[in-house]
Formats: C-alpha cells, sequence, structure tokens
C-alpha cells in the first residue's frame, strides 16, 4: 500500500472509533510507530483535525466526517458475501438491519461496482445445516440484545430449556453474544441463578428490555468467560452412535438440537459424533430410535439406556 492510500485508510479508521491507540494503526498496515506519528503529522497539515491524548490514542474533533466512501470492487464482493452470511448466520432483526446497511451501501457504489456485484449475486450461495427455529421461538431479539450490552439494561428472558423441557424467567446483564456450534449463543449473569449463564438465542421465546441499568466492571468481560469456561460454563460429552443410512434421513434435522458436529460413512451405515452436556436427556432422545441406534461411547449411555428402558418397563407392566 503506497502512503496516499495508507493515509486515507488510517483516516477512515479514525472515523470508525472513539478513540484509535497508535498500536491499533500500526498493527494493522504493519507499520512502527515512528511512521504512525509522521503519518497523523501529515494528515494534521493537511488540514484534518486529529487530536491526540496522551498514552490514550488519537481521535477526529467532533463534528468532522469524511465525504462518502467510495469501494474498490474486492471490498464490494466481501460485503456481498458478508450480506449473504448473514442471511444464513444471523436472526431475523440483524437481517434485516444489514439489508438496510447494503442498500446504503450500494446507493454509492460507481456503475461498474453495482454491474459488477449484480453479476455476481447469483453465484454465491450459503449452503446451512442449521436446524429450523421452531414458529414457537421469534428468533429476531438479537438488534435488543445487541442494544442492551451497548446500554447496559437488563434484559428479562422467557426462555426454554431442551435438557429439561421447562420454560423459566430469567432476568440477565448481559456480558457478550457468541456464535458457536452452529448458534448464537448470549452469554449473560443470571439474577434467577446467581451466576454466568450460556443460553442460546434461538431458545429465547420472549425478551423485553427492562430499561434497569447494571453496573458492568461487577462482571467478567467476554474474553475473560471464554477463556475460564470455553465454549460453555457446563462440561460437553463426547457421544458417538452408529445408525443405518435410512435411519440417519430419519433423524434429520433433529441431531442439531443433541450437539451434532461430524459423521462419516461406514459400510451401510452412518457413524455419528456429538457433543452433549447430558447423558439422561440424550438417553431420552435416543429411545425414540428404537432399536435403530448403536451406542459406541460412552459406556455410561449404555447404563443410562438400560435404566431408561427398565424405568418404562416398571411404569408399563
Amino acid at each position: 500500500m503506497n502512503r496516499i492510500d495508507r493515509l486515507s485508510a488510517i483516516l477512515i479508521q479514525l472515523q470508525g472509533k472513539k478513540i484509535v491507540k497508535a498500536a491499533e494503526i500500526a498493527d494493522r498496515f504493519n507499520i512502527s510507530l515512528r511512521t504512525v506519528y509522521r503519518d497523523v503529522k501529515a494528515l494534521q497539515e493537511a488540514g484534518v483535525p486529529v487530536g491526540a491524548e496522551a498514552g490514550t490514542g488519537y481521535y477526529l474533533v467532533e463534528g468532522y466526517h469524511l465525504p462518502p466512501v467510495m469501494f474498490s470492487r474486492e471490498e464490494a464482493a466481501a460485503l456481498l458475501t458478508g450480506e449473504k452470511l448473514m442471511t444464513h448466520l444471523s436472526d431475523h432483526s440483524n437481517r434485516k438491519q444489514f439489508s438496510n446497511a447494503m442498500q446504503k451501501i450500494k446507493a454509492v457504489l460507481r456503475g461498474s461496482e453495482k454491474d459488477f456485484l449484480e453479476s455476481l449475486e447469483d453465484n454465491i450461495a450459503i449452503v446451512s445445516r442449521r436446524p429450523p427455529v421452531a414458529d414457537e421461538f421469534p428468533n429476531r431479539f438479537m438488534s435488543d440484545i445487541q442494544h442492551s450490552l451497548g446500554k447496559q439494561l437488563v434484559l428479562q428472558l422467557d426462555y426454554f430449556a431442551y435438557h429439561n423441557d421447562t420454560l423459566t424467567q430469567r432476568e440477565v446483564e448481559p456480558i457478550g453474544i457468541v456464535f458457536m456450534s452452529g448458534s448464537w449463543h448470549l452469554i449473560a449473569w443470571c439474577r434467577l441463578r446467581k451466576g454466568y449463564r450460556d443460553f442460546r438465542m434461538d431458545r429465547i421465546k420472549g425478551l423485553i428490555l427492562t430499561g434497569t441499568t447494571y453496573d458492568k466492571t461487577q462482571r467478567i468481560s467476554l474474553k475473560e468467560y471464554m477463556d475460564k469456561y470455553g465454549e460453555t460454563d457446563t462440561p460437553r460429552l463426547s457421544i458417538k452412535i452408529k445408525v443405518s443410512q435410512a435411519a440417519a434421513r430419519r433423524i434429520g434435522d433433529n441431531k442439531f438440537f443433541y450437539g451434532f458436529t461430524e459423521e462419516r460413512v461406514i459400510g451401510e451405515c452412518i457413524e455419528m459424533s456429538f457433543l452433549f452436556p447430558c447423558l439422561f436427556a440424550f438417553g431420552r432422545w435416543l429411545l425414540t430410535w428404537g432399536n435403530n441406534v448403536e451406542i459406541l461411547s460412552p459406556v455410561e449411555l449404555t447404563t443410562q439406556m438400560k435404566l431408561l428402558v427398565l424405568e418404562l418397563k416398571e411404569y408399563y407392566l
């Protein structure tokens, strides 16, 4: 990147954030701090009102804005790919907001870039194996959750837990959102349980922004949570089963609700792998498939299945 392009990119970076540290600029463009200082000074001498706070970083004086940004063809293509991903990897609220943003972006593109995007539109596809969301779960709360994170507002959730088939109402203090295992998760301090909890956002039946604020300094950061608990605060057990190909087709998307991770063909059968925290709940699901399933591991799951079958036998006989 030549210096003129770099100065323009630094200016865009400054406009995108309240305070930008010199180290952030240096890391982004792979330049030294001394070069950063020279570039910022060049912007100031060109009349750009860049302010500086010792030990903090650089900022643009309030009220200064760049003219509409012109995107390169490669940048426009990347944004189009992002839009395609959003249709599959986000919820209804964020899809709508991203679509609105893309319309504004397309409005400032040059004619040749607009033609390029139109020709590219039908040649990018995202194939998702995510299970469909049931009608009773709206899956449209991400925008509200993002608002609560930015304003430190307590959320009231109606949350359905699949492992025990219960719907509970919780007041939570959000610390972040994470995409993992094919779903978005809200990580929050639960006032009911007095601890940090992982809420799958497609299992939220209702959500209210309470208007009550909380002190985020009293809670750990999202990074600290992930470092401490990994993907979840409940350990997930590795499970392997073997089913016929016909049974695998009947199981279909149900497997995604039970931590499905991968599968491989072995002769006439399919070996499926799962990560799931509760053998009891997983065993109850396996009961619905009768003798079409062979448990490969762990042994504890086989023991759990025997107990469940014995319980049913005693109930009906």
